[in-house]
């Protein structure tokens, strides 16, 4: 995929929500990365009230440097910069006019997934698009599949946009069923005229409740092939390497695991290159979305005779 491409070119926009669309951390984490390592501001805060759910994610008890108790509520923020405008210069050398954004950039949208009011989420995101010149979105997500930790992460780029299936040569998802938030959004951008790209990566089931470093770095490293923008790494690299490494010691010490593990490098490495079939992942992908049919997707790790 060439980054050189008016899609690239753009103001994008990146979204990864924390929760259903989450497996190990791994989108939202590079969407912190993001804002970090780029030195994002927030530009907007979306009302928390009216798309929250507090049962669900609720607020946490902490403690200011005073010692004062407080609380932290769940957020839905957009960091970025705000567009540059290109100026226009008369004969004489003089500015008459600026002629909208002068380059692209990124802009992230992050935070809790909205649990309501899903549509009037999504006009609300529309029009902030339109107010930051936003010309395109990329939605980060994980998902947990029968995949081996020892292997490379397997990743799902698709789109419902024609020009960009045909541009960066990538899959329209077939699936039908429930969908989460980011489908609503990106059918609603794609509406609007915005075009949207979707990065998914598999997270091994079997360690779900842990963060997944390995992940987020496939991840980060996909935004980059894709936006032509280079994305510090930070720490990633050194803890995708360890949490590949503690995973090899827990399954030293636990033979069931250790067999289940071997299957699914088995069943990986009879398809030929996998982290570049297109199809394969796509059906992986599409699994994993009936499979999450009304669960959790939280089912811990079980031996195959379970």
């Amino acid at each position: 995929m060439s980054p050189q491409s008016r899609f690239a070119e753009g103001r994008l926009l990146v979204v990864a929500f924390e929760g259903w669309n989450d497996a190990g951390e791994a989108a939202s984490n590079v969407a912190r990365s993001l804002v970090d390592s780029l030195e994002m501001t927030t530009l907007a805060e979306l009302d928390g009230e009216a798309y929250i759910d507090f049962q669900f994610n609720r607020p946490q008890a902490a403690h200011d440097d005073e010692g004062n108790a407080t609380l932290e509520w769940p957020r839905i923020l957009l960091h970025g910069t705000p567009a540059v405008a290109s100026p226009v210069a008369d004969v004489d050398g003089s500015i008459v006019a600026d002629d909208g954004p002068a380059d692209g950039g990124l802009l992230v949208l992050l935070g809790a997934e909205p649990s309501r009011s899903w549509r009037s989420f999504a006009s609300e995101i529309v029009d902030l698009v339109d107010v930051h010149d936003v010309t395109g979105a990329i939605f980060l997500g994980a998902m947990l599949a029968d995949v081996p930790h020892t292997r490379p992460i397997s990743m799902y780029v698709g789109s419902e946009n024609a020009d960009l299936r045909a541009e960066y040569d990538v899959e329209r998802s077939s699936y039908e069923g429930p969908v989460g938030i980011l489908s609503v959004l990106s059918q609603a951008l794609e509406s609007a005229g915005i075009p949207t790209l979707s990065i998914w990566a598999s997270v091994p089931h079997y360690v779900h409740n842990a963060p997944s470093p390995k992940a987020s770095l496939a991840i980060l490293e996909k935004v980059e092939e894709l936006t032509g923008i280079e994305i510090p790494r930070g720490d990633l690299v050194e803890e995708a390497a360890a949490w590949e490494s503690g995973i090899d010691s827990l399954a030293a010490d636990d033979e069931d695991m250790a067999g289940y593990i071997e299957q699914l490098e088995q069943a990986r490495d009879t398809v030929d290159s996998p982290e570049a079939s297109g199809e394969a992942i796509a059906q992986e992908f599409e699994r994993y979305l009936r499979r999450r049919d009304g669960k959790s997707g939280d089912d811990p790790w079980r031996p195959p005779s379970a």
